[in-house]
């Protein structure tokens, strides 16, 4: 300090006059942009949290999913804020070329480093923008049967039928077949039933079609069939078909099952089980 003192008294009056006036008419370039620019970013600042507030009402208006609603407040924050600091860049004279060029640099960077994670991510947005399953709903995907517990903007999570977490990447899932068990209202009950080649096939349609009319969860309406479907080694295999709610889908199935099984049973209609004839010669 005694050193730079020093130096600076050996300064003539001349010099030291030049560099305050230099000094002086910096400061009136300067400090107008440093408030013009600090009035800029507490006005912009205002306006930005008004627009963002205002917007995630409208969504909860909406009543959209609250993973979408959460990612779409998130990219309307950064991008105003983004058009913030440019402009605050801007009204302190930085170059708009080189500032962009950095924005662009480092978004390229960072899109190479995440790109697996950038998959996921857009496959996210598109699951949570077209909605081809919801939160509750049964699907297949991916090899995997189960009822959908999260969405995440990365990561769908179901829990299968025996209690497993299935983390699936969104990426993945946006870009398969997903098969939605649960997004209809109705669905058909399939079954299949061998009777022995001696059964007169219309008694043992007659007694099918009596236990699916005396369920009042199956629907008149279309009505159930029972057909004969082929001929098999030991049988005739015929398939049922009836329809139903969906969450009745599974109780309808295992307990006409059984009906079938216990009438059967009491009108004397053989069920064969696989037989293998010899014959010697």
């Amino acid at each position: 300090m005694f050193n730079l003192n020093y130096r600076f008294m050996e300064l003539s009056p001349e010099t030291v006059k030049t560099l305050l006036d230099e000094g002086i008419q910096l400061a009136y370039k300067i400090i107008p942009s440093l408030i013009y620019a600090l009035l800029f970013y507490l006005v912009g600042r205002f306006v930005v949290i008004k627009l963002v507030n205002g917007f995630s009402k409208i969504l909860e208006k909406r009543d959209a999913n609250p993973s979408l609603n959460t990612f779409l407040v998130g990219l309307v924050k950064a991008l105003l804020f983004v058009s913030l600091f440019i402009g605050i860049a801007s009204i302190l004279g930085v170059p708009m070329s080189s500032f962009l060029a950095i924005l662009g640099a480092a978004g390229l960077a960072i899109g190479l480093a995440l790109q697996g994670s950038l998959s996921n991510f857009a496959g996210g947005v598109l699951i949570l923008l077209f909605k081809p399953f919801r939160v509750g709903d049964v699907v297949t995907g991916m090899g995997h049967t189960g009822t959908v517990r999260k969405i995440d903007i990365l990561y769908t999570h179901l829990t299968t039928f025996d209690n497993k977490e299935v983390v699936i990447p969104n990426g993945n899932l946006a870009n398969s077949d997903v098969v939605n068990l649960t997004s209809q209202p109705t669905r058909r009950v399939d079954l299949n039933v061998g009777v022995a080649y001696s059964t007169d096939l219309k008694k043992a349609r007659e007694v099918i079609l009596e236990i699916l009319e005396n369920d009042e969860r199956v629907h008149s309406d279309p009505a159930p069939v029972v057909w004969l479907n082929n001929f098999g080694d030991s049988s005739l295999n015929l398939v049922v078909r009836a329809w139903t709610n969906t969450e009745n889908l599974w109780p309808v199935y295992f307990e006409t099952m059984e009906k079938i099984k216990e009438a059967f049973e009491k009108h004397s209609i053989e069920i064969p089980f696989p037989q293998r004839v010899l014959h010697q010669i």
